[in-house]
């Protein structure tokens, strides 16, 4: 895939840990330009990797729930390279884990101001970039739980369900000016979110977690970053509107 995506400019949101460093890095190979955004210093050491295997990266600090610095970061990113071709909107937090009657309510309404809204603001300013432009390709990280219930997680459950609606509305509205907008929905990925759940360290709550994908196991964050790439890909051309689930079966069960 590299000669396809070589020179693009690539935006990725939440790229200092996880499935957005992985993103980020996976398009930096494909030597594309990639701006990495995040609210944690950590995202200059995902963008200096980029640039020690002599790629072009950049970092930029946003949080992708304050409609300034997402107006301003993408707005950067056109200022420093002339367009924005490829964007994945991965930022997200997990929220705390409680029944939905004794969900804290500042806890829910943070969860859907980065899940959700933030979503829904970084595709705002992509799509005002990427129109004048000829187009480009957009992809939302939802996640299986933007299909299915999950007990404990009602304000992630509730934004996942939303970030595919509104990745399958801006597709429909946008489909005429040559933007693509997709979805990846992963599975349980072995990333540092989980591992702060103590879903991963646990040798209990790992078994579990892995029995619920009939391939047996947690995903990586590498193979997210490989549909990610495909869907912004020249060979996804027809793809647009579509959740694609990276999920090892858990939604097939």
């Amino acid at each position: 895939m590299k000669d396809e995506l070589e020179g693009k400019v690539a935006l990725v949101t939440g790229a200092a840990t996880g499935i957005g460093r992985a993103t980020a890095l996976a398009f930096g190979r494909a030597r594309a330009r990639v701006v990495v955004t995040d609210v944690a210093p950590a995202g200059e050491e995902t963008a200096a990797v980029i640039r020690e295997d002599g790629g072009d990266a950049q970092f930029l600090r946003c949080d992708v729930s304050n409609p300034d610095q997402v107006a301003a970061a993408v707005a950067e990113v056109v200022r420093r390279y002339g367009r924005l071709d490829c964007a994945f909107n991965n930022a997200g937090i997990e929220g705390t884990q409680a029944l939905l009657g004794d969900y804290p309510i500042e806890v829910w309404n943070h969860v859907l101001a980065v899940n959700l809204t933030g979503v829904m603001l970084c595709m705002k300013s992509e799509i005002a970039a990427m129109a004048p432009r000829g187009g480009g390709a957009i992809v939302n990280n939802a996640s299986i739980l933007g299909q299915v219930g999950f007990a404990t997680a009602c304000a992630y459950v509730a934004a996942k369900h939303g970030v595919i609606g509104l990745t399958r509305t801006a597709a429909l509205e946008y489909a005429d000016k040559g933007i693509r907008v997709n979805a990846v929905c992963p599975g349980f990925i072995e990333t540092p979110m989980l591992e702060r759940a103590g879903l991963t360290t646990n040798i209990e709550a790992r078994a579990s977690l892995e029995a619920l994908h009939p391939i047996r196991r947690l995903g990586r964050p590498e193979e997210i970053a490989d549909a990610v790439l495909w869907l912004c890909s020249p060979r996804a051309s027809f793809v647009t509107g579509h959740p694609l689930f990276v999920d090892g079966g858990y939604v097939a069960r």
